[in-house]
Formats: structure tokens, C-alpha cells, sequence
């Protein structure tokens, strides 16, 4: 299987750069797997596809605003810190730009309050840095730091809480779960009004989301390192769905990651937390989600291979092909697609 076998043409005005001015506004394309069909609704309509008793897995991941600007005092020389994990009080493994300025043992200024000291170079080139400062740090980023959007939205965000879903709750990801910034409180309860379920897991978005797949063999592909939790309660809800013959929902890829890497081979999903590396591409089997909501992926990424081993790659490259030609708007504030 080749990565350019999930290559299609995708026009640069397609690619959204601001979210739609309602949440709930955005246009929505529905895939059956069943009969092979598409149907063009908007996203409010994701009710006509939801049944009492199955149940919706959201991300409840929050995004921190992970992009920090520093100078080194000495020389002027500017530096650019993507915060991707937390390691301890003060230490984190973050992305650097320009990547040749940040040696080790370098300190920054980021402002009169925090300076970033680069302490250990890794073997992919990212970066420790011990963070300097004195008070709540969580209250200094959000002071500070910017929202780190994709590399493809050049414009800036003019309200940093429309790349937060409206229930983000545990911060901790580079990345927003895009598929549920669609849905709003409102939309929610008329979720819950028509007997769905909601559950949530929680898995932290690192920027490898967006990294390209390098190599031409897919298989030969590795995936990056993200962490998830999986509460006993929710595992219990979403388990005791499956038994009753209903259908568990995935609110976006990284909803359906967590619920795959957590699902042992019985089909039981195990609480925890960990680390988790699931890689999943054409002939992968499923062993939890039945449906998911997602939205339209960069070609060539794992999350076109991972939405084509839910649907079958030539009925999502079909799929995409009639997205594009209806002009959707594509990737992370664009519009959204449930398979079913």
C-alpha cells in the first residue's frame, strides 16, 4: 500500500481559514456505508443519525496556547518554542524554529517574567527546555503563549476560544480535536433530549498530527507518541452501549484512537491511561467504534488512511472528490463528515 495511493487534488481556496461563524452552521456530509451513498446536510442534522441509546465519544482535551517567541539578550537572535509535552514542573519537549540557533545550554527571553533554557537536544530535533519563572505558570502561558494553529491557516485567530470545543476541560494538547468544534451546548442537549449518551476520553493532540508520511510504504510509517485516559465510569457507559446492541459514536480520529488503543481483543474497552502509538490504515479491524465524525483530512496523512479503513479508501476518495467538487471547506476550521 502506498502513501500516494491517498493523494487528491485539493484546491488551496478549499482549505478554511477561519472557523464558520456558527459552530453548529457548518455543512455536513454523510457517508452510509451501507448503500455506498452521500448526502449534503449541515451540521445541526448530525441529529438524524443519532439513535437513542447509542453513545457519542468526545475528546474533552483543552488546547494550551503552546506557541512562545523569545530572544536570546546577548545577540538579539529570535527563537520560536512549540510546547508539545510536558515533562516535569519546568521542564518541556517543545519544537524550535530556526532550529539551528537553539544549542545547548542557550537561554531565551520570552518576557521579563519567562526565559526558556535549551537543556537537552532530542534524536528527531525537538528540543527540552527548562521553563524560568517565578508564580502559576498555566497563568503566565495564558498570558503569553499563542494558540499553535496548523501550519495552513495563515490568518490570524481573532478569538482564541473558537479553536477550543465547547466542553474542553483537561489542557494538555498542541492540537484541537476538530471534529467536535462543530458541535454546541445547545446542540448537545438536544443530543441528550433525544436519549444519546454522551461519554468522553481525553487524548492530548500532538503536532505530529500534521507532520507528513515520509516514506512511500504506509506500513513502514511510524506514528507518534500521544497520551490518553480512559475513566472506569465512561469505559463502563461505552461498554455496556456495546452489549446493548447500540452504537458507539467516535467524535473525531482522536476519539476513535483512544477507544481502539484501549479495546482489547474481546472487545472490551479498559480504563487507564497511557501512551499510545495505534497506527490505523486499510485492513485494520475495528474493535469498538461502529460511526464516526470527523472532518476533511490533508492528503497523504494517517487521518485520511485511518477515515479510509473505516469506509474503504476508493469510497473516500470518491467521497472527497464530490467534496471538492461541491467546494466544502477542507481541514481544521472547515466543514465535517459522519460515517455511518
Amino acid at each position: 500500500m502506498k502513501t500516494s495511493d491517498f493523494y487528491y487534488d485539493l484546491p488551496k481556496e478549499l482549505i478554511a481559514q477561519s472557523p464558520a461563524e456558527c459552530r453548529s452552521a457548518s455543512r455536513l456530509l454523510v457517508y452510509n456505508r451501507a448503500t455506498k451513498s452521500i448526502e449534503d446536510k449541515v451540521f445541526s442534522d448530525i441529529m438524524d443519525y443519532l439513535n437513542p441509546g447509542d453513545v457519542l465519544v468526545r475528546n474533552t482535551t483543552r488546547v494550551i496556547p503552546a506557541r512562545l517567541y523569545g530572544t536570546r539578550p546577548e545577540t538579539g537572535g529570535k527563537m520560536e518554542f512549540l510546547l508539545l509535552r510536558r515533562i516535569d514542573e519546568k521542564h518541556w519537549e517543545c519544537l524550535v524554529k530556526p532550529g539551528r540557533r537553539a544549542k545547548v545550554g542557550l537561554t531565551f527571553k520570552i518576557s521579563d517574567e519567562l526565559s526558556a533554557t535549551v537543556t537537552e537536544m532530542r534524536e528527531d530535533g525537538n528540543r527540552i527546555i527548562r521553563l524560568n519563572y517565578d508564580g502559576i505558570f498555566e497563568e503566565i502561558l495564558d498570558q503569553l503563549g499563542e494558540m499553535p494553529l496548523p501550519p495552513y491557516i495563515t490568518h490570524k485567530l481573532k478569538d482564541k476560544n473558537r479553536y477550543q470545543t465547547v466542553y474542553a476541560k483537561n489542557e494538555g494538547s498542541a492540537a484541537a480535536p476538530t471534529a467536535g468544534l462543530h458541535f454546541t451546548k445547545e446542540l448537545l442537549e438536544k443530543v441528550k433530549e433525544k436519549g444519546v449518551n454522551i461519554a468522553h476520553v481525553t487524548l492530548h493532540v500532538g503536532l505530529g498530527t500534521f507532520r507528513p508520511v515520509k516514506v512511500d510504504d504506509v506500513e513502514s510509517h511510524h506514528m507518534h507518541s500521544e497520551f490518553y485516559i480512559v475513566e472506569e465510569d465512561q469505559a463502563k457507559l461505552i461498554n455496556d452501549t456495546k452489549k446493548a446492541g447500540k452504537r458507539v459514536i467516535a467524535v473525531g480520529t482522536t476519539s476513535c484512537r483512544t477507544l481502539e488503543s484501549a479495546t482489547g481483543e474481546d472487545g472490551i474497552l479498559k480504563s487507564g491511561s497511557g501512551w499510545t502509538e495505534i497506527f490505523i490504515y486499510p485492513g485494520y479491524h475495528f474493535k469498538m467504534i461502529d460511526a464516526l465524525i470527523t472532518n476533511f483530512h490533508l492528503p497523504e496523512s494517517t487521518l485520511v488512511m485511518l477515515v479510509s479503513a473505516l469506509a474503504g479508501k476508493e469510497n473516500i476518495m470518491h467521497a472527497y472528490e464530490t467534496a471538492v467538487q461541491e467546494k466544502y471547506r477542507f481541514f481544521s476550521f472547515g466543514d465535517a463528515m459522519i460515517i455511518i
